[in-house]
């Protein structure tokens, strides 16, 4: 992978959110291996996951705290030597509200699949 190379970040995101966007266990599994390698790692200021069972166990916590939204990139995906860094909202199929929103830097692996995210939240509901 080159360090110009933006195809391989985008690729890398756009599975990631194909991830974070599947429901049922099967196809999420599926979807999960597809994004992550297989020592993948998921770190946010509420979760600090790794291993494909935990990644997706997490994924499917969020679709049931909330249910009917589904997350979408921000802006554009900014990558340099298997590094990159994008925004994403949480959003409201049904009315487009956006309650929570935020910014990940992922580390890619050599295969392409993410290695690491580190998640930051810009925007979350107040309790």
């Amino acid at each position: 992978m080159s360090a110009h190379d933006t195809s391989a970040y985008e690729t890398a995101v756009a599975r990631y959110f194909e991830a974070w966007n599947t429901e049922g266990a099967d196809a999420l599994a599926k979807a999960v291996a597809a994004a992550w390698s297989e020592d993948g790692s998921y770190t946010d200021p509420q979760s600090d996951v790794y291993g494909y069972e935990s990644i997706a166990a997490m994924i499917a916590g969020t679709h049931e705290q909330f249910p009917g939204f589904e997350f979408r990139l921000t802006g554009t995906v900014d990558g340099h030597h298997h590094v990159a860094r994008f925004g994403w909202e949480l959003v409201s199929v049904a009315d487009g509200s956006a309650p929570v929103a935020g910014s990940d830097v992922i580390v890619l692996a050599d295969d392409g699949r993410i290695r690491t995210v580190h998640g930051f939240f810009d925007r979350v509901p107040q309790a």
